[in-house]
Formats: structure tokens, sequence, C-alpha cells
């Protein structure tokens, strides 16, 4: 499979005009350029530019609302709820961070309810704005039927995806953790299904409920939760607090991003954002910091590690290695994006050459 490289600024530059050429306004197009081009400096090929066609599309058939008019509503002194108004999720996912920041601020913890958004990308963006801005969070979000409940054969629960975000010390990483309730994250199937690669056994069922290798047949049918009934528990869990706690649609209900253009999604999440300075100095929580991971690469290795590495470490390392090598697109996205371009009048080519 051919691939052309192309840097973070030009993708970014190349995301950003199809966005906003598909209805969005500048700034926030900027916004979600940025974040999709982070998935794929992360590795995360799945999350990144490759959604944009995809994305686009779900705004000319009217189930996303490209200039939405996001609402706050203050619930207590630590708690507020986001009204996406049916816009891009990034929007509101950022949104509620931002909010869940300032009552972190007042009140050492901040609960960020989100309602009528739609899909967010990346989880891990938005722990990693807290951890920017100094905070711990924790982030929750529902999603479109992918897999079965355990003992159940048909899609019900969402792959929503779980991250949590710990700030570091002053020596080392922050720690990050982004994980899908499936063995393997959907978009991953997706994407080998644009492809037309195969995928391992004992990630999905066809739609009559068969184990396959097939990855387009694996899309039509249900994902299969990480550790049977303990995955398709926390994916549960998920959709309780992401959807049945915020008002947003939950139980089967959340429409799918790319078989149900029949009316917005109404995607819940929900975010917890704490300061770390709570039961201690700031300097000494990160003194702390600094002495767990350090116990933990000093610990002894399984055979066949060279070292032991804490959750986001990777990402961190192929962002840095994609910044100087470039972010590999395959012809077939590079292809995606071209038509995406054309569909609007736009000369797209010289940007991802």
């Amino acid at each position: 499979m051919s691939e052309r490289y192309v840097s973070e600024e030009s993708l970014i530059e190349a995301a950003s005009i199809l966005l906003k050429a598909g209805g969005l306004r500048e700034g926030d197009a900027a916004i979600i350029a940025q974040d999709l081009v982070a998935a794929n400096l992360r590795g995360l090929d799945s999350h990144g530019v490759s959604r944009i066609p995809m994305y686009l599309e779900r705004i000319r058939r009217g189930v996303v609302n490209p200039q939405p008019t996001i609402t706050v509503k203050r619930v207590t002194s630590a708690v507020a709820h986001v009204d996406g108004n049916d816009g891009m999720g990034f929007l509101a996912a950022h949104r509620a961070i931002d909010e869940g920041i300032a009552l972190a601020k007042e009140s050492g913890i901040g609960l960020v309810g989100v309602s009528r958004s739609t899909h967010f990308g990346m989880a891990s963006l938005y722990v990693q704005q807290a951890i920017d801005a100094g905070y711990i969070a924790l982030g929750y979000t529902n999603s479109s039927p992918a897999l079965p409940v355990y003992g159940g054969k048909t899609a019900f629960l969402g792959a929503s995806p779980f991250a949590a975000g710990v700030p570091g010390g002053k020596e080392n990483s922050d720690y990050v953790l982004d994980m899908a309730m499936t063995v393997i994250a959907r978009g991953k199937i997706r994407l080998a299904a644009t492809h037309c690669e195969p995928i391992p056994e004992g990630l999905a069922l066809d739609a009559d409920g068969t184990p396959t290798t097939d990855a387009k047949a694996a899309f039509e049918g249900v994902c299969l939760p990480f550790g049977g009934p303990k995955g398709a528990a926390l994916a549960m869990l998920m959709d309780l607090l992401a959807g049945v706690f915020t008002g947003a649609n939950y139980g089967g209900n959340v429409k799918s991003l790319y078989f149900d253009h029949s009316e917005p999604q109404n995607v819940g999440h929900l975010f917890f954002v704490i300061r770390p300075d709570l039961f201690m100095s700031k300097e000494e929580y990160e003194n702390r910091m600094d002495t767990f991971v350090s116990r933990i690469k000093s610990l002894p290795r399984a055979q066949g590690f060279d070292e032991i590495l804490i959750p986001g470490e990777p990402e961190e390392r192929k962002s840095e290695e994609r910044l100087k090598s470039g972010i590999p697109l395959t012809e077939k996205v590079v292809e995606s994006l071209l038509e995406e371009a054309d569909r609007h009048g736009i000369e797209l080519l010289p940007i991802l050459k």
C-alpha cells in the first residue's frame, strides 16, 4: 500500500480548508483540523483526517449542525451541563473541559455532562487539554451500537472509549489513557475495510454472528468487547454515565455515523476535571509523580521488553517521530480528500504534495 508523507502544518491547512468549505466557521474548522492531525501524529490514523469526508457528508445530510450555538448551564457550584446543539463533538467536548477547569479552579473538582453532541474523535484530546492546564481529567462517552452485551449477538452498546489524564511531575511524562471497550477500536476496522485489508481473528462477528476476518463484514457486524464480560460491563457503564445520566441518547439509540442519517446522533459525554493539589501542595504532588514513574521504569522487565512505558508514552514518541518524518497518508485517504476538495472547487493537491 503506497503512502505519501505530509507535514503537520500542511495537513492542518488542508483539513481546515475542507472543513471550512463544508460549512464550519473558520475558528471551529481550525480547532477540529488540529485535533484530527493530532490523532494522525499519535499514530491513531483511524481517527485522523480520513474521517473528514464522512463528517462533511453528515453535514450535507443535515444531521450535524456546522455552526452550533453551544450553551452551558451551571447546575451547582461544581457541576455544569453543556448542550452541543448537534454540532461537531470536538467543539462541545472542548467547551466542556473549559467549563470543568473553571469549576475545578473554584471548587477543586468540576463535573460536566454533555448532550446533543456527535462523534468527538480521539478521546485523549480532552484529557490532554486538562493536563495542559495542570488538571487531572476523566472522560466518558457513549457511541452508536458496535458491540453486544455479554450473552447477546446483536450490536447494542457503543465502543465508547474511556480516557484518563494525570499530569506528570517535573521530570516524567504525563499519564494519558485512551481505550475503547472493544478488543480493537472500531475505527481501525473501518480503516482496514476502506483499504480492503483483513483483520485478525477474535476481533469481530459478521452480521450473522459468525467470527470473521473480513474487515467489511466485521464493520457491518459487531465488534467484540475486550475481556468478554468485563469489557461489555464497562461499555454498559459508559452508556449509563454518558448517556442515561446526561440526557443524551442511550440504550442503542445513538445514531450510526455511517449508516443512519435519519436524525442527529445526540451523543453524550461526561467529564471530571480535578485539581491535583487537593490533598497536598503541587510541589509534593509532582515529587510523588516523579517517584511513582521512576519506580515503574526501574522494575524488572519481562522477556522481550527493553523498557517499560506508561500509557501515553508510545503515542508521544510516535508523534515526535512523525513531526520529523511527516505524517503517512495512504493514496486511498489522499484520494478521498481530493474528491472532497473537487466537490467544493478547491485545489488541494499542492498542499498535500
